[in-house]
């Protein structure tokens, strides 16, 4: 089944800017918005970049990574030594975040700056199997005029964002609909979690 991807940049306390797709992302709550990324170590036992990176400085950016964006995302999934800048690799703009000096893809559509919070650490049965999970919180939220749809909603098939599956396989959002829980007040009609069981 389809997975979000966490479309992360971040940059080093030297300035090392660093872009890269994590597969294991999502959000926690909306109130106040959180969201987490899991990172597996590399098979020597080195930790990602983006792992340190925000540990080290406090931010990260979550880009909307996008079906137009694809061959970008891809090219930015290489394990690439830590001085290489993959914005740069992946031939893509770059803006700056308002809160940090954290790099963001400018041609993305949504982005979400994250402070970070914490990170859980989990062992494998091997280096590469051993994680980090990170815990964020999204203090500002980016999005471009042109993807907003009359009712004031993110226009998703406009946009069409870029999900994971397994293997090589990835899926795209095309169309949505609409569904609301059964004789609920429109504020516990929003989605699934929290509502009173």
């Amino acid at each position: 089944m389809p997975r979000p991807i966490g479309w992360i940049s971040s940059v080093s306390p030297d300035g090392v800017e660093n872009l890269a797709p994590y597969s294991q992302w999502q959000n926690l709550t909306f109130d106040p918005p959180m969201v987490m990324f899991s990172a597996n170590q590399y098979p020597d036992g080195r930790r990602k970049d983006t792992v340190l990176n925000a540990e080290q400085t406090g931010w990260f950016v979550w880009n909307m990574a996008t079906y137009d964006l694809r061959e970008a995302v891809n090219i930015s999934a290489m394990a690439l030594p830590p001085e290489v800048n993959e914005f740069d690799r992946a031939g893509i703009g770059k803006t700056y975040a308002d809160l940090s000096s954290t790099p963001m893809v400018a041609e993305s559509p949504v982005h979400f700056e994250c402070r970070y919070l914490s990170t859980h650490r989990m062992s494998g049965n091997s280096n590469v199997g051993t994680i980090d999970i990170v815990f964020a919180q999204v203090e500002r939220i980016h999005i471009a005029d042109e993807v907003i749809d009359v009712d004031g909603k993110l226009d998703i098939p406009r946009i069409k964002p870029l999900a994971r599956m397994g293997y090589y396989d990835y899926a795209t959002i095309t169309e949505t609909f609409e569904m609301r829980i059964p004789e609920a007040s429109d504020a516990e009609a929003s989605g699934l979690e929290g509502q009173p069981g």
